[in-house]
């Protein structure tokens, strides 16, 4: 995805990275996205959650309910993207076992 970086881009994950609290985020996600897109984006990410966990498609899709054409996409960038999903979970469980 290179043609998605550029000045405007990085300028939107600085902004990002500059909340410092979940209601931070929630107040800016509110105003930046709709309430589908942050739930169909927080829908992916429990996808790969539980596809890094081993669950399958069925288990997933009864789970979250997202389709399996979603799961699919999720399961593409999971094992084969740039490695932003790996990351992003991998800080999360580390967060989440240093509570």
């Amino acid at each position: 995805m290179k043609k998605l970086h550029c000045e405007s881009v990085d300028r939107l994950f600085q902004t990002i990275l500059n909340l410092e609290t979940i209601e931070e985020c929630y107040d800016y996600f509110e105003d930046i996205c709709t309430v589908k897109e942050i739930e169909d984006m927080s829908q992916r990410l429990d996808t790969a959650i539980l596809l890094s966990e081993g669950l399958s498609y069925q288990k997933i899709t009864e789970k979250v309910a997202v389709s399996t054409a979603t799961i699919g996409r999720v399961s593409k960038c999971l094992n084969y993207g740039s490695g932003g999903y790996r990351a992003a979970i991998d800080k999360l469980k580390k967060g989440e076992a240093e509570k």
